[in-house]
């Protein structure tokens, strides 16, 4: 479903993704892992066509995102970390312009925005300006944004921050059951628990490279150690050194869709 074949991307002289090669299949729940700056953002916008690589292709279902954009953005759906709403619309009149964003039809299109926000618990606040809306509503709302098309490929961007403990959850269960009907959940995360708890593969890049990538065991053996991710995952990254930041060319948009 994702497929990154030899992608590079360099700003001038610094190279902010090193060769990259990494295959996702449909239904897998994939954690990205990395220090800051190690390259995780950059990779992510490229998945989206945010940025194009330097050299190297990305793939979503088949679809070279350089020259496929269009057929590749409709099976992506993107949060990111600062969830971003049109503040002079109400929850409700975003999710009527995310399904016509997808071309949905009228019937599908009420039938999955009330699913969503029964999913959600938007009912108190969906019909209010989202410019009124506290942290924790706008990314209930976005998260309700995202699915909404049933995506293929969901792609998660620190999910939990700012989120009290039942809504944690409830993204926890959402994230499971997207991957139970087949999607491709792509998910970013410093909280190494979740990871841990939710993935069924852990990558984990630094200074643009990807060092390791498999199951918590097979990374464990890469580490010679057992134990948690969090001890594993420091083992590995310490090897590395330390990452060294990259500029952020663009902007984070809440979610990415086919225009």
């Amino acid at each position: 479903m994702i497929e990154l074949m030899h992608v590079t991307k360099s700003y001038g002289n610094k190279l902010a993704v090193d060769d990259l090669n990494l295959s996702i299949r449909g239904g897998e729940m994939f954690a990205f892992l990395g220090p800051n700056g190690a390259g995780k953002t950059t990779t992510i916008k490229m998945l989206c066509g945010l940025l194009f690589p330097t050299v190297g292709t990305v793939r979503i279902a088949g679809f070279d995102i350089a020259t496929h954009g269009q057929e590749a953005r409709q099976r992506i759906s993107y949060v990111p970390d600062t969830p971003f709403l049109y503040e002079k619309l109400t929850g409700r009149e975003v999710l009527n312009f995310i399904a016509d964003m997808y071309h949905m039809p009228g019937e599908k299109a009420k039938r999955r925005i009330d699913e969503m926000i029964e999913l959600f618990n938007l009912y108190l606040f969906v019909d209010d300006l989202t410019q009124n809306y506290s942290h924790g509503m706008r990314q209930r709302t976005v998260f309700a944004a995202a699915l909404l098309h049933e995506p293929d490929v969901l792609i998660v961007d620190e999910p939990t921050v700012g989120l009290d403990p039942r809504s944690i959850r409830l993204l926890k269960d959402t994230l499971r059951n997207e991957t139970k009907r087949g999607a491709t959940v792509f998910l970013s995360t410093h909280s190494l628990d979740i990871a841990q708890e939710l993935s069924d593969r852990i990558g984990i890049i630094t200074q643009g490279r990807l060092i390791g990538c498999g199951t918590l065991d097979e990374l464990r053996k890469q580490a010679e150690m057992h134990g948690n991710l969090e001890e594993v995952f420091l083992i590995l990254t310490e090897e590395e050194g330390p990452a060294t930041p990259v500029p952020d060319s663009s902007e984070s948009v809440a979610v990415s869709a086919g225009s």
